[in-house]
């Protein structure tokens, strides 16, 4: 076994990839590209069609919990250890997650890992568009990979439920903060899945994730220009944050947002939106 490399922190460039990952077989690279449906892409056709060389695909309404209604909630333990192990990934290697848009879906799987005891786990910055423009090789090749043994522990601050949320209404301990559009925040747009109210959790903040990356490359955003924007918003790093969104994946990325400026333990409220505005009672605004 090649000597574990030390991740540069949550993300990294194409250019550290590039130099550190071939031919190293401390480091398993993840495709976790997932779209809206509203985009009618299909990431597993395009990563079988071009991906970085040795990449495994990360399914992410796949490794869920197959039996909520709710779509890609975090699955249980041993779902998530098999899901992991069947990809070549144990507890030793360094992860390197990205996806086909720049920086969107990625974070959910790095969400994923770091809630499911795996810290060493970092997220490609800027995606396939940055390693393409890098000048860097792609392919097609599935790798075949050996399964191997992987165990979590999971680390329940990182996730919240919908009691964990109607809670907090009433406490007020942590900030919680949305990264849908203002349209839909405001329920002045329609969500996207069908059944839901339209608006938000009383108190929320509202953050769109867009605002957070670079509208050009995809790329997140510096931490100072990260910073700006939390400012704006009166988001308080100092103070706990949960994060929403429409079903989990943009709200990790606030989350991987809130980590490169050394909030480490935003959580994330799993069913988001999509359990919120479907469920009987729940208060909305």
């Amino acid at each position: 076994m090649t000597n574990m490399p030390t991740l540069p922190g949550p993300l990294v460039t194409a250019e550290w990839l590039a130099k550190i990952a071939p031919d190293n077989d401390a480091i398993r690279v993840v495709d976790a590209s997932w779209y809206l449906p509203t985009q009618k892409r299909d990431p597993r056709a395009e990563y079988q069609a071009e991906h970085i060389p040795g990449a495994v695909f990360f399914d992410i309404d796949a490794i869920s919990d197959t039996t909520s209604d709710l779509p890609h909630m975090l699955p249980p333990v041993e779902g998530f250890d098999a899901a992991v192990g069947s990809l070549g990934i144990a507890n030793y290697h360094a992860v390197v997650v990205y996806d086909g848009a720049g920086v969107f879906s990625s974070p959910r799987a790095w969400w994923m890992f770091r809630t499911f005891g795996h810290d060493n786990v970092a997220v490609l910055q800027g995606g396939l568009p940055a390693w393409k423009a890098a000048g860097n090789r792609t392919d097609n090749d599935v790798p075949t990979v050996s399964r191997q043994s992987f165990s979590s522990r999971f680390d329940r601050s990182l996730v919240r439920d919908s009691n964990a949320v109607l809670a907090n209404m009433d406490t007020q301990i942590a900030q919680v903060v949305d990264a849908r559009s203002a349209g839909r925040f405001e329920g002045r747009d329609p969500e996207p899945r069908a059944g839901l109210k339209s608006g938000h959790i009383p108190g929320s903040i509202n953050l769109p994730y867009g605002d957070l990356l670079d509208p050009t490359s995809g790329c997140l955003l510096a931490p100072h220009q990260i910073k700006a924007r939390l400012d704006a918003a009166g988001i308080n790093l100092a103070a706990p944050i949960t994060t929403t969104c429409g079903s989990g994946i943009s709200a990790a990325l606030l989350a991987l947002a809130f980590f490169t400026l050394g909030h480490t333990e935003a959580a994330v409220f799993d069913g988001s939106w999509a359990e919120w505005g479907a469920m009987p009672g729940a208060p909305i605004d």
